[in-house]
């Protein structure tokens, strides 16, 4: 298969962006001030781009892509916990809060890397970070539907994708027309910032590229934002008034 079917890259950018678990959909309660949180801008710029996978990975930054009006309001499903979480995200605007995401795609669109940043009161992080971690952990298989012919049932353990081994990550095993699927998710905290990463192969199941790339967005969003992963006090880095970014 020289590159990903439509219906496919569908399905995984429903798994991987509906994953975005701590983004934007989640942020129903009052912002902080906003002098208080990272801007929009900072956000990005703490995100991975296509340079920090190497010059030689033939990674290239995907368009931003719009949900589909006649897209599935319900994408996931098969583990309660984890398919409430994700489908609180699928198709909801985005509210104008501090957020930044990205998608990375590798030759042939595999591997897919996506990242999400959002700045939100830490009480929030907080109560956003334990439910992810709990659905994490009670989820054994999840099915997402993309609105295309196809769907794929997904095998969900367990994983530490970085040093941190509280972090809540997950690996997810399927196949789908002989196609053997293989994605990571992983959430992180950064103070009052929450982070989500996911990373897409097919006909691969070695977690070591995503691994490194994960410690690669993690130790960024540190250097850019002046914090650490698992922090619980917010970030040096944040927007003052007045303040140019």
């Amino acid at each position: 298969m020289s590159s990903l079917p439509r219906s496919l890259h569908a399905l995984t950018a429903a798994a991987l962006c509906a994953a975005v678990a701590l983004g934007p959909a989640h942020l129903a309660a009052a912002a902080a001030p906003a002098d208080e949180l990272p801007t929009a801008d900072q956000l990005k710029a703490a995100l991975l781009d296509a340079n920090d996978l190497g010059p030689q990975s033939g990674f290239s930054e995907a368009p931003p892509q719009s949900p589909s009006p006649g897209g599935n309001p319900s994408p996931v499903s098969g583990c309660d916990a984890l398919s409430a979480l994700l489908n609180s995200h699928a198709g909801q605007p985005t509210p104008t809060v501090p957020h930044a995401e990205t998608e990375l795609d590798g030759p042939g669109g595999s591997p897919m890397v996506t990242e999400s940043l959002t700045a939100e009161p830490l009480d929030k992080v907080n109560t956003d970070f334990a439910k992810a971690t709990d659905a994490f952990k009670t989820c054994t298989t999840v099915t997402f539907d993309a609105g295309t012919p196809d769907e794929v049932t997904f095998k969900v353990s367990p994983i530490a994708l970085g040093d941190r081994q509280d972090a809540p990550a997950v690996r997810l095993d399927g196949t789908i027309g002989g196609v053997q699927l293989n994605a990571y998710i992983g959430i992180e905290r950064f103070g009052t910032v929450g982070m989500a990463f996911g990373f897409f192969q097919r006909d691969e199941s070695s977690s070591q590229l995503a691994s490194f790339q994960y410690r690669t967005a993690v130790a960024k969003v540190e250097r850019s934002l002046g914090t650490k992963a698992g922090s619980t006090t917010p970030p040096t880095t944040v927007a003052t008034p007045g303040m140019a970014v």
